[in-house]
Parts: C-alpha cells; sequence; structure tokens
C-alpha cells in the first residue's frame, strides 16, 4: 500500500516531536519498572532511568576454546542438554531445534526448564510421542515440550516429553500462575501431507494453535481455540489476567499483533484449554493510529526518527478466529489493521508488553514506501493504549546482499527472542545474518554483546534468567544446544 501524502507529513511531524528524545538506535528502552512512565499531566516522561545501580558495561568477549561460546571474561557456560546426545528419561534422544524456553526456581539452587523444539513431523530428531502428552497421534517425530531439571552448575538431573504430536513449536510465554503456554507456528490443517526421515504421512488434526504446558506431570494436550489459530510466535498474559497478547510470524501479507480479551468475569488461571469455549472472550488486531487518525499500514513505515514517540493503538475484531476458510491475517483489507515483518518475541510486565519485530528488508515483503530496517523492540503501554518504538536496528548492506559479517563482527541485526532481566533491561536473541549473538540492551546504553556463537551462524532461542538473577539459560537452536551461563550479572546489569 503507498503511503499518503499525509501519512508522510504526519510521520514526519512525528519525527520532529520525536528528535529530543535521544535514544541510542542500536537499543536503548526503558526499564522493567519505568517503561512509558507517565507523568502527573498525563504526558510521558521520555526519560526512562536505567537499571539501578548500573557501573559498567561489559567486557569485550573472550573467544571459547571449545569452540562454542564467546563469553566476556569472569563468565562461564555449562551445556545443560544436546540434541541427539542427552536422553530422555523415557528413553529416547533429546529432541533438535530448541526455542523458546521458561525456567521455574524449584528451590535449594534447582530449576526447571520447560523447552519449545521447532520441528515438523517427519523430522530427525522430533520429539517421541509419549502416552498421555500426544495432541496429533499422527504428527510423528514433530514439535513439541520437554521439561529439563537443572541447577545452578548447569547440571543435567533429567530430561522428560511434556507435549508432543504438535507442530513447529516456536516461542510461547511463561504464565503468572507457573506453566509456560507454547505456540505452534504453522496453519497446517488435517489432512496436509508431511514428509521427512524416510516416512511420510498426514496431520491428522489442525495446527496452529496454543497449548499450556505443566511441569508436574498434568499437561493437557488440547488447543486453546480461544486464542486463535495462525503462525503463532508468543505470548504474553497481562499482570490482571485479563488479557494475552500475541504474536504472528508470517508473510504474504505481514503478520499481526493480537489481543485476546477474556469474558466478563473470567481470571486466567491454570487450566486455560478446558475453561475457555473456543469462541470465549474476544480475539483483535492491533491498529497503530497516526496523528491524521488513519490507521498505519505497517510499522516498516516508521524509523529511529519515532522512537520513543507513543502512538495511540486501537483493535479490530477477528472475524473467523479459527481461519476455517481464510488465514486470519488475510481477513483484513491492507490499511485496517498494522502490519508487521516477523513479529516475534513478546514478554510481558506490570506496567505493558514488549513485542519485537525482527526484520523487514526483503523486495516484495514491504510496502512499496515503507523503509527496510533489521529489527524493532515495542513497547505497549497497557494503561495508556499506547505503543512506542523503544529500539531500532538500522538496515546494514549486509544483511540485503546475504554477505555474513565474520564471527567476531559487531553489526547486531535480527532479534528475535526476548526477555527481561531480574533488573529491568532486557535480554535479546540475534537471528540474523552472519554472526549469532545475545544481546544486553539497556536505557541510554549502546545494545551489547554478551555471547557470540561460535560454532557456526545459527540463530539463539529462549533467553531466560532465573528469578535469583544467577543464571542466563539459552539455546543454539541448531545443532541444538542449552546453555547456563553464570557470571557476575549484577555488576553489569544490578
Amino acid at each position: 500500500m503507498t503511503s499518503t501524502p499525509s501519512r508522510r507529513s504526519m510521520l514526519a511531524a512525528g519525527a520532529a516531536g520525536a528528535a529530543g528524545v535521544g535514544l541510542s538506535v542500536t537499543g536503548a528502552m526503558p526499564s522493567l519498572a519505568e517503561a512509558s512512565p507517565r507523568r502527573p499531566g498525563g504526558d510521558y516522561d521520555r526519560a526512562p532511568r536505567g537499571p539501578h545501580g548500573r557501573t559498567a558495561p561489559f567486557p569485550p568477549l573472550v573467544d571459547d576454546p571449545a569452540g562454542l561460546l564467546a563469553l566476556p571474561p569472569g563468565f562461564s557456560y555449562a551445556v545443560v542438554t544436546r540434541a541427539g546426545v542427552t536422553r530422555l528419561e523415557e528413553g529416547g534422544l533429546t529432541p533438535s531445534n530448541h526455542d523458546g524456553t521458561a525456567v521455574f526456581s524449584t528451590g535449594r539452587g534447582r530449576y526447571t526448564l520447560i523447552q519449545n523444539h521447532e520441528l515438523k513431523a517427519g523430522s530427525p530428531l522430533g520429539v517421541p510421542h509419549v502416552k498421555g502428552t500426544v495432541y496429533d497421534e499422527q504428527a510423528l517425530n514433530a514439535g513439541g515440550c520437554t521439561v529439563i531439571r537443572t541447577d545452578v552448575r548447569g547440571r543435567n538431573l533429567g530430561e522428560y516429553v511434556a507435549i508432543s504430536g504438535t507442530s513447529t513449536n516456536c516461542a510461547g510465554g511463561p504464565t503468572p500462575w507457573g506453566t509456560w503456554l507454547t505456540c505452534e507456528e504453522t496453519e497446517d490443517r488435517a489432512g496436509a501431507a508431511w514428509k521427512g526421515n524416510g516416512t511420510s504421512g498426514v496431520y491428522g488434526k489442525d495446527h496452529g494453535y496454543v497449548f499450556e504446558v505443566f511441569h508436574d506431570g498434568r499437561t493437557l494436550p488440547k488447543p486453546i481455540k480461544a486464542l486463535g489459530r495462525y503462525s503463532h510466535e508468543a505470548c504474553a498474559v497481562s499482570h490482571d489476567r485479563r488479557q494475552i497478547f500475541l504474536s504472528e510470524d508470517a508473510s504474504g501479507p505481514n503478520g499481526l499483533f493480537y489481543r485476546w480479551t477474556a469474558p466478563r468475569g473470567f481470571r486466567a488461571g491454570p487450566g486455560l484449554a478446558d475453561r475457555l469455549a473456543d469462541d470465549a472472550g474476544v480475539l483483535e488486531a492491533m491498529q497503530i493510529i497516526m496523528p491524521d487518525g488513519s490507521v498505519l499500514p505497517d510499522v516498516a513505515y516508521l524509523t529511529s526518527a519515532q522512537l520513543g514517540l507513543p502512538f495511540p493503538v486501537k483493535w479490530k475484531a477477528m472475524p473467523d478466529r479459527d481461519a476455517r476458510t481464510t488465514s486470519t491475517r488475510k481477513q483484513f483489507k491492507d490499511g485496517e489493521v498494522t502490519r508487521g515483518k516477523k513479529f516475534e518475541g513478546v514478554y510481558g510486565t506490570d506496567r505493558g508488553v514488549y513485542v519485537v519485530n525482527s526484520y523487514a528488508f526483503s523486495d516484495g515483503d514491504l510496502p512499496t514506501d515503507a523503509v527496510p530496517h533489521d529489527g524493532m523492540v515495542w513497547f505497549y503501554d497497557y494503561e495508556a493504549s499506547t505503543i512506542q518504538l523503544v529500539a531500532y536496528f538500522p538496515h546494514q548492506a549486509t544483511a540485503k546482499t546475504g554477505a555474513k559479517p565474520k564471527y567476531d563482527d559487531l553489526t547486531f541485526d535480527g532479534p528475535d527472542n526476548v526477555t527481561v532481566t531480574p533488573w529491568g533491561s532486557l535480554v535479546l536473541a540475534e537471528d540474523g545474518v552472519g554472526s549469532s549473538h545475545v544481546l544486553s540492551a539497556t536505557p541510554y546504553g549502546p545494545t551489547q554483546a554478551i555471547a557470540r556463537n561460535m560454532l557456526n551462524d545459527s540463530e539463539f532461542t529462549g533467553p531466560t534468567f532465573s528469578d535469583d538473577g544467577k543464571v542466563l539459560f539459552v539455546n543454539m537452536q541448531d545443532p541444538g544446544l542449552t546453555f547456563a551461563i553464570t557470571g557476575p550479572w549484577e555488576k553489569y546489569l544490578g
């Protein structure tokens, strides 16, 4: 869709208004407690403070003699799981393609991880079917979740299957009541063919749903259909448990950012699939409203000039959330809702929710006069119903040409999964071109590398901090490794 002169002029006016924000284009953002703070008069404080007591930048990364993970001096890692090497309690091998992960402290220095495996049926190292965990009996060696028990030293204390027979489990989100919402990033319908690893078949059930996963053996392999069927990426439950925010990683057309609002009197809690009817509540798609009252057609119209500028948000109801005949994102005309290339990581706080756009530079994926970029991070304010751009990764020539920077290159691009640290800053996992990093991003400071993949150019996934701040767990999707990283985190983040 071609931008109108009115929209161009309004964006220019917005840029002028945001010129004094002074945020770093490589990743400055509000802290957890102070994101988008409002002044007494209702305006926004555009000078949020950083994490309390921040004293020093991370030092340069040091190469790993084992060739896996470069870290700052004073930090170390342990490999918790390795696809095809470590074993499941059921007897099989750890599945591959580690993705979204949540961590729950269980006391006495021990933790429980719930981990996605982003796999379609027929994968060489798929999640094995275990009785009581299977959603689709015909989705063999597909995605799902495993539960991992570990400690502060990263010792593998056991891993078992929590849900199986699902497909392409990408990210998701932890719930306030201590479970994990795992998201299928697919729209495969029952009867769709799959083939791989010398086997073939068809899916027996529709896919593209969100499932709730427990880590104590009570997982119900039943989709939460009220949250819609589409290429889910991640989600976050609001502080009052009345809403769930969900991202869609899709193109042709580009995906949407969704909000589900509970029925009157309902408060989200354990067992959502059993407690909610398929059409319960309202599922809506985001509309970013421009100063002239029009709907921003795609987030790629905005640039670093709009950093920190709050835009009003409205929501448009989804006609058919189960996408029986038409994909959810295709049920709206261009200009009715705000699209984005690769809506990715989502993480909720008491004040609002962060959502990431990984990149937008491919020809044909953007509106004709939109601006290519290599990543955006947004913050949606619950109370104000506004969204603001809090980090912007400018487009790099290497991204479009496909040229890969050296593995020690510090050009950051492709932010994907996101988490908030115990100190209020963000950690981002890169899924970009060339070298992949785990990034620390804080208000007013530059985005910093806190880990680098030395093995290959695979993306990092599922960064998540233990509540006590002692361990950062993160995955390397290929070949499938889970790391427990320890060190003086508080010195640099506290």
